[in-house]
């Protein structure tokens, strides 16, 4: 069982297909963001280790319209505001592991916080990230226009760069890294999209309709069986160690484990989410973690093949380890 780009799991691929009526006049304004909801868990699918077509390792996103409005705090303060002014709120962008959304953190300025969000993920992974095979299928040079949410549903108007290039993969792929990061927030629960200010109804070209909103659960194809949504990529941990997210997996079992710096177990330990085998469940777990040195370690969501019994590597999240 590796630490490199996840094995697929044995479940197919459902259909993707979203219709329905898509209109809102567009704004440059973002609406409030209530704190207090958990991220929204995310959706399913099969990790895998083939490369994707359109996906690029970093990319950049030019300079949006500024938004006007009041944002909130769906993440958590990383520091207190002084005088009333803006605060930082950590939350976190998804990119790509392998074909499947990954999340990862950053730090977003209040108000105006689900518009810095996708801004920061137009800008592509990191360096790091990179190095831990995090991608994106979004075009580089994308940009954002407006995002507005209105009755828990965000409206994000991308530049027309945004479906250029890639097939029917790429394009669920990069639709998916907006919707996740968007509805992270616990003020939305999914998403319409328009380029350029027109909304969108047949995206890329290629079979993809999109004309009604859409949420995590119309993505599960590009989403892990584990789905980790804390602790994210980089974050110290120390026992005992809780771990979050949302999982598919047969009979709803799987394990995690956690690794040191020595490449010693720490910590492995088997979790029950709240539903599986076809129905994605969550689970929120808290276990001993006792590394015998402190330094880069890594968190493995695996479970055991029901074919063979061998450990399936779902994902993966590099994190520090502190004994």
């Amino acid at each position: 069982m590796g630490s490199g780009t996840p094995a697929p799991r044995p479940r197919g691929r459902r259909p993707w297909r979203c219709t329905a009526a898509l209109v809102l006049p567009l704004a440059v304004v973002v609406a409030c963001d209530t704190a207090g909801r958990s991220p929204a868990p995310g959706t399913g699918g099969r990790p895998s280790d083939s490369p994707t077509a359109g996906r690029t390792p970093g990319g950049a996103s030019g300079t949006p319209a500024t938004p006007t409005g009041t944002a909130g705090v769906p993440g958590t303060p990383t520091g207190p505001s002084t005088g009333g002014g803006a605060r930082s709120v950590r939350t976190a962008v998804y990119f790509l592991h392998g074909e499947f959304v990954s999340p990862v953190p950053r730090t977003v300025t209040a108000p105006g916080t689900a518009a810095g969000a996708v801004r920061a993920l137009l800008a592509g992974p990191n360096g790091a990230e990179r190095a831990h095979d995090r991608s994106t299928a979004i075009p580089s040079g994308t940009i954002l226009r407006s995002l507005v949410i209105h009755d828990r549903i965000a409206t994000v108007d991308l530049s027309g760069r945004y479906d250029d290039g890639g097939g029917s993969l790429s394009l669920r792929e990069r639709l998916a890294q907006i919707v996740f990061t968007v509805t992270r927030f616990p003020s939305v629960d999914k998403v319409r999209f328009a380029l350029d200010g027109t909304p969108v109804k047949d995206f890329g070209g290629v079979g993809t309709v999109l004309d009604r909103p859409v949420g995590r659960a119309d993505f599960e194809g590009v989403t892990p069986a584990v789905l980790v949504e804390s602790p994210l990529p980089g974050d110290t941990v120390r026992s005992p160690l809780r771990v979050r997210g949302s999982a598919d997996t047969f009979e709803a079992v799987f394990r995690l484990k956690v690794t040191d710096v020595t490449g010693r177990t720490a910590a492995d330990v088997q979790v029950q989410a709240t539903s599986g085998t076809g129905t994605r469940g969550t689970f929120d777990v808290t276990f001993p973690c006792k590394p015998r040195s402190s330094g880069p370690g890594l968190l493995t969501a695996y479970f055991d093949s029901p074919a063979d019994g061998r450990p399936v590597t779902v994902d993966t999240v590099p994190l520090t380890v502190r004994r």
